[in-house]
């Protein structure tokens, strides 16, 4: 598998498109510069070579399901558990993961399948559910942000 190359999967929570490059990915959503995609990893082992869990949060982290977090040093990660994209994830460790609809808009297969290098298609196909829920964890506080 070549982690440079876009992929568009049915991911733990909706159609995604992911990458190691995320370039390619800002390209195809035409986005800020400024705005980082959340990470994708497919363990805690991984989360660790990305940022310093807090203790406090050590836990709640480790329970948390269909939930990315932000943490102290502005990286939004999440561990995925769904057995499925988990299978995908575990070939190249982590990946950038964004939406795979444009900007605002719902998902559109027409869209996602032009901009994509590679499809990944199983026998259930392309099902746009609920995001994940994205959870800031400060120093001091949590709070929820979407």
């Amino acid at each position: 598998m070549n982690p440079t190359l876009v992929y568009l999967t049915q991911t733990d929570t909706t159609v995604g498109f992911l990458s190691q490059d995320s370039k390619k990915l800002k390209k195809i959503k035409n986005r800020d510069d400024k705005k980082e995609f959340i990470i994708s990893v497919s363990s805690f082992k991984t989360l660790k070579t990305f940022t310093r869990v807090p203790k406090k949060y050590k836990k709640f982290i480790r329970k948390a399901k269909k939930t990315t977090i932000v943490y102290p040093n502005n990286r939004a990660l999440r561990v995925v558990k769904s057995q499925k994209h988990l299978n995908f994830l575990k070939k190249i460790s982590w990946a950038y993961t964004t939406s795979s609809n444009p900007s605002g808009a719902h998902f559109d297969e027409k869209f996602a399948t032009k901009k994509a290098d590679i499809l990944i298609y199983d026998k259930y196909g392309y099902d746009e559910k609920i995001p994940s829920k994205i959870i800031k964890c400060g120093k001091i506080s949590k709070r929820r942000l979407r």
